[in-house]
């Protein structure tokens, strides 16, 4: 497909890449040259200096041919006018990233009247991803597939956990029967593994389960960690996901304390959220810290406009206390290095909305006969992904027994559970995919676009 990208920055930047390494043609425009030329010194895209709403400059990139049109600029307006005026130019799709809550929302209207096909919200995304981390005590990251029925959930295994030097099916058999784990990344070599039956499990290696919600508390009990409840939520940082996720935390019944360190912040949030705890003060005053009662929390979670000050506060949280911690961290290509830290969680907004976008782009790719992609996860720093689809007719996967199929399929690559008909199933070789279903699968080939690209 030809993709016109507005705005070469984080977001833009990795769009471009991951975009243009599964085949598309990219055009990215950025009215700052030495960001634009920064970007095409690393990737081999078409570059154009200029702003997306002048009309000239979409007529230069090629808007007449293009199927999608991306604006990730740093600003709402600019990338809802770059949307209207792409729609008005060739009635090619396109999509807008939109923070600000005011026009977020009103976001259908708003859809409607410029014909987007697609609008994304980072701060609302990055909140409700980590509220489902929240939700789960243990987890690393949660993955959340057939419209949140079914969790793909990254934990590590503790030190002296049952399952250090257990083999994948002795896990199957003495730990837990209803869990199947999907993917293993080892902790010293950082190799991502789709295990067999013979795999060995080692304690600080990284693996992707999928379970059964009524296994889950049992399952981490029995692999040796200390679970607590989450009642209690501490946010560094008052700005739009913070008070994102206080609004889902306050909902589901938590306590939720903010520490802002801007009074006019403090003084609007406490009018919004009067179920909330809002202090003012700055955080990384660590008496401040202490006087508020951080070793009583259950959950941690620094939303500063700094990754430094985010992982020094979580770094200081874990040092003097047992708290949860989940850390904001906006920087691209550090993951290897942050993974590293004892911080918990880290969560990455840019990385959130560069990945629901490619999960669009690749839908919008897909055989729209025999299969849609409904979910598109990169999992271990994109080494592997995890997809979902939803079969929606006859094809050359369906009524076959999966252990008449697996010879025919492509190496790398595991289907973890059918949804059908309001149950998961975890497959066995009996089981077999049927019209109706939904599907999910990893792997660590890259590119699927239908259900039928498992097949060699």
């Amino acid at each position: 497909m030809n993709i016109i990208i507005v705005g070469a920055g984080g977001v833009g930047y990795s769009l471009a890449d991951s975009l243009n390494a599964e085949g598309h043609q990219i055009t990215l425009i950025d009215t700052n040259s030495q960001r634009l030329n920064s970007a095409l010194e690393k990737i081999d895209v078409q570059g154009l200096v200029g702003n997306g709403v002048n009309h000239e400059v979409l007529e230069e990139a090629g808007i007449a041919s293009a199927h999608l049109l991306i604006a990730v600029t740093s600003e709402d307006e600019v990338n809802m006018l770059c949307c209207l005026m792409a729609k008005k130019l060739s009635g090619c799709q396109t999509i807008a990233r939109v923070r600000n809550p005011v026009y977020y929302r009103e976001i259908n209207k708003i859809k409607d009247e410029l014909g987007l096909s697609l609008a994304i919200n980072p701060e609302l995304s990055t909140a409700g991803e980590i509220f489902d981390l929240i939700q789960i005590p243990g987890a690393m990251t949660v993955e959340s597939f057939a419209k949140g029925r079914v969790n793909l959930i990254e934990v590590v295994i503790p030190e002296g956990s049952v399952a250090d030097e257990m083999t994948v099916m002795e896990f199957a058999s003495r730990v837990s029967r209803g869990t199947l784990i999907c993917i293993l990344e080892r902790r010293d070599t950082h190799e991502v593994i789709i295990p067999r039956g013979d795999t060995v499990l080692r304690a600080g290696d990284s693996i992707y389960i999928i379970t059964p919600p009524q296994e889950m508390n049992n399952l981490f009990k029995r692999l040796g960690f200390q679970i607590k409840p989450s009642r209690n939520v501490m946010i560094i940082g008052g700005g739009r996901t913070g008070f994102y996720l206080a609004e889902l935390l306050l909902s589901a019944g938590n306590r939720v304390k903010i520490i802002e360190k801007n009074r006019g912040i403090c003084e609007e949030l406490s009018g919004q959220l009067p179920g909330a705890e809002i202090v003012c003060g700055d955080a990384i005053d660590r008496q401040l810290l202490l006087e508020e009662g951080i070793a009583g929390e259950d959950v941690f979670v620094p939303l500063t406009d700094m990754d430094e000050e985010n992982i020094l506060l979580s770094l200081y949280a874990k040092k003097i206390s047992s708290v949860r911690a989940i850390t904001k961290v906006s920087t691209f290509g550090f993951t290897e290095v942050t993974e590293e830290l004892p911080v918990g969680s880290i969560i990455n907004p840019k990385e959130i909305t560069a990945y629901s976008i490619l999960r669009y782009v690749r839908a919008m790719s897909n055989s729209s006969d025999s299969s849609n992609i409904e979910s598109l996860y990169y999992l271990a720093g994109r080494r592997a992904e995890a997809l979902e689809f939803h079969i929606k007719a006859e094809s050359a996967v369906t009524g076959t027994p999966l252990s008449e199929l697996r010879p025919r399929m492509i190496p790398d690559l595991l289907i973890c559970c059918i949804y059908r008909d309001g149950h998961l199933i975890i497959p066995r070789g009996n089981d077999e995919i049927r019209k109706g279903d939904t599907v999910v699968l990893v792997t660590t080939a890259q590119k699927l676009r239908s259900i039928n690209d498992i097949l060699k």
